[in-house]
């Protein structure tokens, strides 16, 4: 028999619902710290008010910027079953039983009620391997620095055409050469740690087998299939943003675009991926020259072989093949 906890996460502070009695809806709430001590204070609330184990206890939460991400590892390493929910199919469930008001604390006991309705289809989340948990670290660090870099650079081109004083222009040009620097440093990083260990050499090599995907994206590719675990090439492509979305107001009103949910930062150096590989790419750029002689606009069939691109590349690290283009 299990019992079934949802948990609020915001930056300060966890909200968790316990369901005490789901047929009677009997529930009972507690408000802890998001902090170190607060997630032993969590373990002890839970073990104490249900007087289960660890492993009858299900932990139902969102993915909240990082700021679950801590906890999330300690409870696993606790001994509980996570659950991580997906906010979109969470949301659903709370508009389909008919939650009225919406609190910190009801929302974490919608999460149990979501774990609880869930239990027999969804998989108990893992932690992912050790080594794909340091690149993830290091790629992001990559991101905050290339976004840093890319502010300096704004900054700088708009102090150009306002401003005079030579010691800002100096600061300006300081701070854009130590990004530059720590990047090229960051990159170097990143790439030894890729070649340290065999499933992400072997995944990058894989990579690089197809074409159109260069030095740049077969580093975000090997990062993004060892942080998240896609079961089909369709779930790659709504992660990345790249499902065609029907647009029914403004100026876009009767377009198809892309959806463009998900991490901008990948999809941006995916746009330029397949820009290349409408060249170099032969499966790529046979799609590409049907879509245009279809009528499709130059628009629409980048944002197709941004897709395909993510697709195959799902592909061969999922088949552990390297890229078989298929036109001839």
């Amino acid at each position: 028999m299990f019992e079934f906890i949802g948990i609020d996460v915001s930056q300060e502070k966890l909200d968790l619902g316990w369901l005490r009695d789901v047929v009677k809806d009997k529930k009972k709430t507690k408000v802890l710290p998001n902090t170190v001590k607060g997630h032993k204070e969590v373990v002890q609330w839970l073990l104490k008010n249900t007087k289960q184990a660890p492993a009858n206890i299900v932990i139902t939460l969102e993915p909240t910027n990082v700021y679950h991400e801590s906890l999330m590892y300690f409870l696993h390493d606790q001994g509980f079953k996570i659950f991580l929910a997906n906010p979109a199919k969470a949301k659903a469930f709370a508009k389909s039983i008919g939650t009225l008001h919406k609190t910190d604390k009801s929302d974490a006991i919608v999460l149990a009620r979501f774990g609880h309705a869930r239990l027999l289809n969804n998989k108990f989340w893992t932690p992912e391997p050790n080594e794909a948990r340091e690149l993830k670290a290091l790629m992001r660090r990559l991101d905050a620095l290339e976004k840093d870099l890319q502010r300096e650079l704004n900054r700088k081109a708009a102090f150009e055409y306002s401003e005079t004083s030579e010691r800002v222009m100096l600061s300006l040009e300081e701070m854009i050469e130590a990004l530059k620097t720590e990047i090229k440093k960051l990159e170097c990083d990143i790439d030894d740690h890729i070649d340290k260990h065999e499933t992400l050499r072997k995944n990058r090599k894989l990579l690089a087998s197809v074409g159109g995907i260069g030095p740049v994206m077969s580093r975000e590719f090997t990062y993004l299939f060892a942080a998240k675990l896609f079961e089909n090439a369709r779930q790659v492509s709504a992660y990345l943003g790249l499902i065609p979305k029907f647009n029914d107001s403004g100026k876009n009103k009767g377009r198809v675009t892309l959806s463009k949910a998900g991490p901008a930062r990948i999809r941006a150096k995916l746009y330029m991926a397949a820009v290349a590989a409408g060249t170099w790419n032969a499966d790529i750029k046979t799609q590409k020259e049907r879509l245009l002689n279809a009528g499709k606009t130059k628009m629409q069939a980048l944002g197709a072989a941004m897709r395909k691109l993510a697709q195959i590349c799902f592909g061969v690290v999922k088949s552990q093949m390297e890229y078989q283009p298929q036109a001839s």
